[in-house]
């Protein structure tokens, strides 16, 4: 197994090596293809784990430089190590940009396409979290102001 692909893999997608490696073997070798099986797996993951409470989590808010819009979000998890985890609150961050640049008027937040990655809905977005961490994430509440 080429190791750089693994590497390659776990850089951009965060994933444990182990499944990262897991991944590309049952892919054989194909990163795109190890990617699509990640992403399976991370529903699968999500599924399993969305019956677990999620007490913990923060408060995230985020203003447009024009001080025009801003949202802020309460974003669940288990534990308050991954609360407190760098990219857990960078999450967070990813939800307020897409709540401060979407006006909600036609398609529900989960099922709207991430404003950075138009092939990932921003449920497809948390489930990669969910895999990440191996805690269910619940976004509890969001609002959106504009001026």
């Amino acid at each position: 197994m080429d190791i750089e692909k693994i590497k390659q893999l776990r850089q951009e997608s965060g994933i444990s090596l182990a499944e990262c490696k897991k991944a590309l073997e049952e892919s054989q070798g194909d990163l795109e293809r190890a990617k699509e099986i990640l992403r399976e797996r991370g529903i699968e993951i999500s599924a399993k784990k969305s019956e677990r409470e999620t007490k913990e989590g923060i408060v995230s808010a985020y203003i447009h430089p024009n001080k025009k819009v801003g949202a802020m979000i309460i974003l669940g998890c288990e534990s308050d190590f991954v609360a407190k985890s760098d990219d857990f609150q960078k999450l967070a961050h990813e939800l307020c940009l897409q709540i401060a640049a979407s006006p909600f008027e036609e398609t529900p937040l989960l099922e709207q396409a991430w404003i950075k990655d138009d092939k990932k809905t921003i449920k497809d977005l948390i489930n990669e979290y969910i895999a990440k961490f191996g805690e269910n994430i619940t976004l509890k509440d969001f609002i959106r102001y504009k001026i």
